[in-house]
């Protein structure tokens, strides 16, 4: 799973458009260690006398009844940040010191410094071209 950090990097860079399966967090102190899923359907894991359960609810009563989709934080998916990253992908590589990302140029090859999860490699070559597109205000891509 991407960090908190990167992911907090990439939030003002990318548009999300929520959908089921998607994971976020709420940047406030009180709840910020909270994660949360978009789901139509909540399923609560109920265990009772050594026996596990899902029960099925439709609504889940709690102190935060909504909040604003700006004021949240989305947590990408590997397959997710992959598919922003495009065509320029070249290869998810695991070394001594994590993962790396290798994109193509141009304006040349880049290697992402190692990470430590698959996500974060993903998400440090992403900024990587998000970074290379806010130098070149001529040159837009389409997500």
């Amino acid at each position: 799973m991407i960090s908190r950090e990167l992911a907090g990097r990439l939030s003002d860079r990318l548009e999300w458009k929520p959908a089921n399966g998607d994971l976020f967090f709420i940047p406030r102190p009180e709840i910020a260690d909270s994660m949360f899923l978009v789901s139509d359907m909540v399923v609560e894991l109920i265990v009772r006398d050594g026996q596990r359960r899902f029960h099925f609810n439709g609504t889940v009563e709690w102190a935060l009844d909504s909040v604003e989709v700006g004021e949240v934080v989305w947590l990408p998916r590997e397959d997710q940040l992959r598919d922003l990253i495009g065509d320029r992908f070249v290869s998810l590589d695991r070394t001594g010191d994590g993962y790396l990302v290798t994109l193509s140029g141009p304006p040349r090859t880049f290697h992402t410094p190692a990470q430590p999860s698959p996500a974060d490699a993903y998400a440090t070559a992403l900024l990587h071209l998000l970074d290379q597109e806010a130098a070149q205000p001529d040159r837009s891509t389409q997500r």
